[in-house]
């Protein structure tokens, strides 16, 4: 029997909140290398956009070895090693170009280094957030997500007429955008309230913030698959695409909880 794509879907999504909750129900090394391999296949797909053939199959391989270190070096050690480890990756492809242009100052591209520098701090940097966040931070950071998410499908699908950005993602509509915006504030805010000690407004305004940082990042991948004509980063996970279709939102929310948090603590 052939499943439709909604059923697809579906059943995906119960997987991945399966494996989600087991991942932060055994916590410890089994979270940090669930991270790391949602890093690594992301990223993979993330090269495979813009590198389709095998030419550049060594830079792939170094993208992904290098973005499964960030995540392991973040995770088991100093924050400090992270950004060694990102410098010596810049300079090794920036020294690949000097000795290139030296070579043959014609063919030689600096657009490589840039694609592979690039996918690191896109993917690997932003997601090795989670191994230093506690459970109930990554639920609610993964709920501002999904809220706004499966909001905005239903909220467009029955309510939406006008779009919000055709040139971009010709299917979002201006409803789906408000009923996310709405569903992801209230929901962090009563997940907020329950678990946290924070004011409502502290929680509406960080939700707020998470949704919009979601919808951005969710509408950067959807330009970048449209300027390299890739209608689905991968084909890994059945009804959604690739990994990156399904973390293009987390990869901006996570940064911008980290500020908030950071920022919160300060005050």
């Amino acid at each position: 029997m052939t499943l439709s794509s909604l059923q697809q879907r579906i059943i995906t999504s119960v997987l991945l909140v399966l494996a989600l909750f087991s991942a932060l129900y055994l916590g410890g090394y089994i979270l940090i290398g669930a991270v790391t391999l949602f890093a690594v296949v992301a990223l993979n797909e993330f090269y495979s956009m813009f590198w389709k053939d095998k030419s550049h199959y060594i830079s792939k391989l170094i993208g992904i070895a290098s973005g499964a270190a960030i995540v392991l070096t973040a995770s088991l050690s100093s924050p400090t090693w992270v950004l060694i480890l990102l410098l010596g990756i810049f300079w090794i492809y920036n020294f690949k170009f000097l000795f290139s242009y030296s070579a043959n100052p014609d063919e030689a591209s600096y657009k490589n280094s840039l694609i592979l520098f690039s996918g690191l701090i896109y993917i690997p940097l932003s997601l090795q957030f989670l191994t230093s966040m506690t459970s109930w931070e990554i639920l609610f950071v993964l709920l501002s997500s999904s809220a706004s998410d499966t909001a905005a499908f239903y909220a467009g699908t029955y309510l939406g007429k006008k779009k919000i950005w055709p040139r971009i993602s010709p299917k979002k509509s201006w409803a789906g955008s408000i009923g996310g915006f709405i569903v992801c504030i209230v929901c962090c805010t009563v997940y907020g309230r329950a678990l946290g000690n924070a004011p409502v407004l502290y929680w509406a305004i960080l939700a707020a913030s998470l949704n919009l940082a979601s919808q951005m990042g969710d509408f950067f991948e959807s330009a970048l698959k449209r300027k390299l004509d890739v209608k689905d980063s991968g084909k890994i996970l059945p009804g959604h695409g690739g990994v990156l279709d399904r973390i293009d939102s987390l990869v901006l929310a996570l940064p911008v909880y980290i500020l908030a948090r950071q920022i919160h603590a300060f005050f």
